[in-house]
């Protein structure tokens, strides 16, 4: 409790002078007179910029966390409330706790920034080591995932939590003030940092660093500062064996972090070649996902990753494009076409093998695919050199964006569209199986053109598939569901308008119809704003 102010007697020494002409103040708390090396207005003014420092590196480590478990679990949606949720409820538990340290404010502060370093700095390779080295994308890993995923972000909740009081308390230790101007300015410092934090991890750190060497910068930074500020400002309220504890404590995880920093370009190959194995042959971050070619070289087959997830397999490939473009190309006219994703080239491939096409647009989000699939040369290869091509045009924009600005303008219409898009439960892909993107890609169909959708595995999540359908017929298209009965079990909608003729349905790649009897009924459509698929 802050007592109130009582004005000094005429001929006493000014409140903030101490005996040795150090700045200083009165407890406003439990602890003792400070002494400063500076004035006290300069020591408030240090202390608030450590806040603002140290809250940019909180909200990028939770971030981070973030990033890293929607990358490694999926659903973006999913993680970022387990996260923002966890760090909130800890926060306040750091907070009560550490009013017990509020007698030794300054040595707590850096002892727990210290900490916040460590636990946040090294947070993204523990997660990423133990999902290489001890799990896969589902089954048990899922859960466990998720148990790390709260035990980080409860560690750093109740860490960040325990900054403020202490914080406060040092504040009104160096001069007094009303509480309300102290918590005001305390406050914006802390959320102007917050600001900077969460615009340098997506727009700096992450796209030039990457996420592992981002969480060790950042944890570097903290101790730095955490450190700096408690040894340099309040190393008058330290006793001498605090003070070399201290500066050994953050030595040591400058040094550990340091250490990882060095080598964490040999634990991310490690990790990689756990994850996929010995013949990764490229591994590159875009601007928008990581992408991985393993294999294509000396007989082994070549697979494309995109973000972990499998998207393109040498092995059993064709008959996931087979089933994908030969079924709605070999319906009906299909002269124009439009491929929206695909940007490995493969969908493409397939329409190039049909006379009669006169041009095929390929919408694709990721530039870095499209550029491996025409400078790759197994990729290339595997794709037939479709972009060289001269019928084949390649937008690198999202697909959404484009069919929306493409819809009230284009001078033609597709005879064939083909969704060659990552499954419907990811939660980044959602909005390309709503309603409001198949009404839009109805759009710019013939009258008797066909959308063929990837609507994800039949057997596994089957709720997801026949929303899929629930969300085309939603939308005032009529549809035929099949599968390719091998692993992992593809499934596709073929759709076309109400108005025209029923396609006659010649199915490739060893695909199958899908019947009544295999419908899940009563599910609604997924719009937008109700995305109705599971994580």
């Amino acid at each position: 409790m802050i007592e109130p102010h009582v004005p000094a007697p005429p001929g006493a020494s000014p409140p903030w002078r101490s005996q040795s002409g150090h700045g200083g103040a009165p407890a406003g708390g439990t602890g003792g007179p400070l002494r400063l090396p500076v004035r006290p207005g300069v020591g408030r003014f240090l202390v608030l910029a450590g806040v603002f420092v140290c809250a940019a590196c909180g909200l990028v480590y939770e971030l981070e966390l973030v990033a890293l478990a929607s990358y490694l679990i999926g659903d973006s949606v999913t993680q970022a409330s387990v996260v923002l949720s966890v760090m909130v409820f800890a926060m306040g538990l750091g907070s009560l706790a550490a009013k017990r340290l509020r007698p030794h404010a300054a040595l707590g502060f850096g002892a727990i920034e210290a900490a916040l370093a460590l636990v946040g700095g090294s947070s993204a390779l523990a997660m990423y080591a133990a999902f290489a080295w001890t799990g896969d994308w589902g089954g048990l890993w899922a859960g466990g995932s998720r148990y790390l995923l709260v035990a980080f972000s409860l560690a750093i909740g109740l860490l960040i939590g325990a900054e403020v009081p202490l914080l406060m308390e040092l504040i009104q230790r160096i001069r007094r003030q009303d509480a309300g101007c102290a918590v005001a300015d305390l406050f914006a410092a802390d959320y102007v940092g917050a600001l900077v934090g969460g615009l340098a991890f997506p727009f700096l750190l992450l796209p030039w660093l990457g996420q592992l060497t981002s969480a060790l910068l950042t944890g570097t930074v903290n101790a730095l500062i955490g450190g700096a500020l408690v040894l340099g400002l309040f190393r008058h309220d330290l006793s001498h064996r605090a003070r070399w504890l201290l500066l050994i404590t953050n030595l040591a995880v400058l040094g550990l972090l340091a250490t990882a920093a060095v080598h964490v370009d040999d634990f991310e190959r490690a990790a990689r070649r756990a994850v996929y194995g010995q013949d990764v042959r490229v591994a590159l971050h875009t601007d928008i996902q990581e992408v991985v070619l393993t294999g294509g070289t000396h007989g082994r087959p070549l697979s494309l990753f995109l973000d972990g997830r499998l998207r393109v397999s040498a092995r059993d490939g064709h008959r996931y494009h087979h089933a994908l473009v030969h079924t709605a190309m070999n319906a009906g006219p299909h002269a124009r076409v439009l491929v929206l994703g695909g940007g490995d080239g493969l969908a493409a491939r397939e329409v190039l093998r049909h006379d009669g096409v006169r041009r095929v647009d390929v919408v694709e989000l990721d530039p870095g695919v499209v550029r491996l699939a025409r400078r790759d040369p197994a990729l290339s290869s595997l794709n037939g050199h479709a972009y060289d091509d001269a019928r084949v045009r390649v937008f690198t924009e999202d697909p959404f964006t484009w069919l929306r600005d493409a819809s009230p303008t284009t001078t033609y219409d597709y005879d064939v569209v083909i969704s060659d898009l990552p499954d419907p439960g990811i939660t980044a892909s959602t909005k390309f199986y709503s309603q409001e993107f198949y009404g839009l890609a109805r759009e710019v169909l013939a009258d008797d053109g066909r959308l063929v959708v990837h609507a994800g595995p039949v057997s596994s999540r089957a709720h997801d598939f026949w929303t899929v359908d629930a969300t085309l017929r939603a939308a005032g298209l009529r549809t035929t569901a099949y599968r390719v009965p091998a692993a992992p079990g593809h499934g596709f909608v073929l759709a076309t308008p109400p108005d025209a003729r029923p396609p006659v349905t010649d199915l490739r790649g060893g695909a199958t119809l899908l019947g009544d009897a295999d419908r899940v009924r009563g599910l609604p459509p997924s719009t937008l704003v109700n995305p109705r698929y599971a994580d």
